[in-house]
């Protein structure tokens, strides 16, 4: 699959973590921005199922360092793609797979991850153009049923287990076939401080290079 050429720094992120912003206020975004990117996170989301997100995704497409990924969570129309794609984010998350949401974000050569929890899903959302798969929610499925569905995918296929991930936990998912992962409440939260999130993002940077 090829990559848009408007982003090609960025894509894969390396390393392969995407930080999950979820109630970013846009205030906030600028300071948290700086304290991930600094900390070695290359992949930045904030869910637009919360009030300022598409404005704190601006903020973070601004400020953003050459070579990182800014986009969205929680993206599940075709509007919302488009408003994500014209603040210059590239990114492009969802809980779900849904064809005319991934081909949408793919015409505008956007980065499409939509969730999926089934074989029928991931080979779906491969063929509408997915370029990485969202294994949600990885609560819900042990490393096993990740290491059963990665033997039936194509090599090579991009496996991002999403919610529940913690620094301990990554080596088990990678050996299952995990090839990045979406990082959420173990990361941040709308009142974590900046302090405890460059620790929090120094334990999920050093345990990825374990």
């Amino acid at each position: 699959m090829s990559t848009p050429t408007s982003t090609a720094a960025a894509w894969p992120p390396t390393p392969p973590l995407v930080a999950i912003l979820r109630g970013l206020q846009p205030e906030r975004a600028t300071a948290v921005g700086q304290v991930l990117f600094d900390a070695g996170f290359r992949a930045l989301e904030v869910p637009l199922n919360r009030p300022g997100a598409l404005e704190a995704i601006s903020l973070l497409q601004a400020m953003k360092p050459a070579g990182t990924c800014v986009g969205a969570g929680t993206v599940t129309t075709v509007a919302q793609v488009e408003a994500v794609a014209a603040t210059g984010a590239r990114l492009m998350v969802s809980p779900h797979f849904d064809a005319a949401v991934v081909t949408r974000a793919v015409e505008l050569g956007c980065y499409s991850v939509p969730g999926i929890f089934t074989a029928s899903e991931a080979y779906a959302a491969l063929r509408a153009g997915a370029y990485a798969l969202k294994i949600f929610p990885a609560e819900a499925m042990p490393p096993a049923g990740l290491q059963a569905i990665a033997s039936i995918l194509p090599p090579g296929t991009a496996l991002w287990p999403v919610g529940g991930i913690t620094p301990e936990s990554l080596a088990g998912w990678r050996k299952a076939g995990a090839t990045g992962f979406g990082i959420g409440g173990a990361l941040f939260k709308p009142d974590t401080s900046l302090e405890a999130l460059a620790a929090s993002a120094k334990a999920f940077i050093e345990a990825w290079g374990r």
